[in-house]
């Protein structure tokens, strides 16, 4: 019996798709490393690494009723705004690399910040709602109004303690002992606990992505940080120092 032949045949590859191919890889070969080389990078170096959180109470912590917490001494004389998400990775980043200057600065009186929250990234949490959630015991410990309490609960949350993004996150129980770890009293720490301001935090959070948006012609991404109208550069390792000039 006859075998049946398939009707495909193949054919020799011409030396020009062979040099084509090979351009591809090539060009994959290179796209592959620089990836690795870009992802495998270190942060910077840390800043003014060995001073610590805010420790002068001369700072204060001042809630305000749209949820953004400002954070400094009364009449410094230049205030930023710091757009973040408690998951964003680079978030706490710039917390890790730079909060130790940026906190020596507000101990001398030379910045303030006003922090403005977001939490585009509740869906890339395992519990959906933890951003919403961490800025709700942020505004818990904010409202208090001890500065390096909340400098030190803030550090513990974008820093020390904060959560992998698509991994397990911080219930409110947890969320509170970081609180407690900061020095916040326990009045501040049940506030934490029982989610209170978390309905608060839905819509203050939406406020800040709204203003980011607006800042950025729709474009918002954290951290971004404005010296007024201006967008900073933090991919510039000075830009702290930069702004006490």
């Amino acid at each position: 019996m006859n075998q049946s032949r398939s009707n495909y045949t193949p054919r020799p590859m011409s030396s020009a798709t062979s040099y084509a191919l090979g351009g591809v890889a090539l060009a994959l070969i290179v796209l592959i490393v620089f990836l690795a080389f870009r992802w495998g990078r270190d942060e910077p170096d840390v800043r003014n690494d060995g001073y610590g959180s805010v420790r002068d109470p001369g700072v204060q912590a001042v809630l305000q009723p749209d949820g953004v917490v400002v954070l400094g001494k009364p009449g410094t004389p230049k205030t930023i705004d710091v757009y973040e998400d408690p998951l964003c990775p680079a978030c706490g980043a710039l917390e890790r690399v730079y909060g130790q200057e940026l906190a020596q600065q507000l101990d001398e009186g030379e910045l303030a910040v006003r922090y403005h929250y977001v939490n585009f990234l509740d869906p890339k949490s395992s519990s959906k709602d933890y951003s919403t959630r961490a800025v709700a015991a942020g505004e818990c410990v904010a409202g208090a109004g001890d500065g390096p309490v909340y400098a030190k609960f803030h550090e513990l949350l974008f820093a020390s303690k904060q959560p992998k993004e698509g991994g397990d996150d911080l219930s409110n129980e947890q969320l509170s002992g970081l609180a407690r770890e900061a020095g916040a009293p326990e009045p501040v720490v049940q506030c934490v606990a029982s989610g209170a301001k978390v309905a608060d935090a839905k819509v203050h959070a939406k406020a800040a992505m709204d203003d980011l948006n607006a800042r950025l012609d729709g474009r918002a991404a954290t951290p971004s940080v404005f010296d007024g109208a201006n967008k900073v550069d933090v991919n510039n390792e000075e830009w702290v120092v930069e702004l006490t000039r």
